[in-house]
């Protein structure tokens, strides 16, 4: 069967870590490995990890649960963690707060990849569409960005169309990509692109789930520190795209706003 990872990534998360586990504990697929990298949270973060544990392994789901806990030098760093750990065909980064939107959306997710594409033929992305909850949970709206059928690493020169937590990445692809220290915002986007940069190249497709894959909650680092990421931003596109070409599509995207 087709194993599914899920990277979390936790400090001092308690306030919010609780519904990411109970989607995650709540899915009716049994090949799901839950990755919880933290970086040695002092509130109760580790106890609810304990506790969801407890719960997995009395819910006997064929759920694996690893759990990682020390320092580290950021997010990004994180993440790398989480990618030298991978352990599946896929790996999707759902962090705390996030939650999969109904207990049979995993199931769906692969039913899906054995119908449009079959276990022999794997695409190397699969991506869908995103809520956005408030810190409660609460659904406020559908992402304004929404994925393009045919998605491609030059469909980003238009914004960050597939949000980070609704990019399933194949793990061959995700395993040799890691993310770039450089930036502190924004080394998911860059993350993203290389992954379909890669995928071209070896000619291997990516697949449009059609369907709602994750829940977003607004508030985080790139809502905090708003201008930082989009300058960090600016210079991914400025790396992939070009420096040009980025200026002038930018400056579309304020001719866009004002009308």
């Amino acid at each position: 069967m087709i194993r599914i990872t899920y990277v979390t990534i936790t400090y001092n998360a308690a306030g919010v870590l609780q519904r990411t586990l109970d989607s995650v504990l709540s899915q009716d697929y049994p090949d799901i490995t839950h990755l919880i990298i933290d970086g040695a949270s002092t509130d109760g973060t580790l106890k609810m990890v304990d506790d969801y544990i407890e719960r997995s392994n009395a819910a006997d789901n064929g759920h694996r649960i690893q759990v990682m806990s020390e320092p580290d030098e950021g997010i990004y760093d994180a993440m790398n963690k989480g990618l030298r750990s991978l352990d599946g065909d896929y790996v999707c980064f759902l962090n705390a707060g996030d939650f999969l939107p109904a207990a049979d959306t995993v199931s769906k997710i692969v039913g899906y990849i054995s119908l449009a594409a079959g276990e022999e033929n794997m695409p190397a992305v699969l991506y869908g569409d995103t809520d956005i909850v408030d810190g409660e949970g609460r659904f406020l709206h559908h992402r304004r960005l929404s994925p393009p059928e045919n998605l491609s690493w030059k469909s980003f020169r238009q914004g960050m169309l597939v949000c980070h937590q609704a990019f399933y990445a194949r793990a061959d692809f995700a395993i040799a990509t890691p993310y770039d220290m450089q930036y502190r915002y924004s080394a998911d986007v860059d993350w993203c692109i290389r992954v379909m940069k890669a995928a071209a190249k070896e000619n291997v497709p990516l697949l449009n789930l059609k369907m709602v894959v994750a829940n977003y909650t607004q508030e985080g680092q790139t809502t905090l520190h708003h201008r930082e990421s989009l300058m960090e931003r600016y210079r991914v596109m400025e790396r992939h795209y070009g420096r040009i070409q980025t200026f002038l599509l930018h400056c579309w995207f304020a001719v866009r706003m004002l009308t």
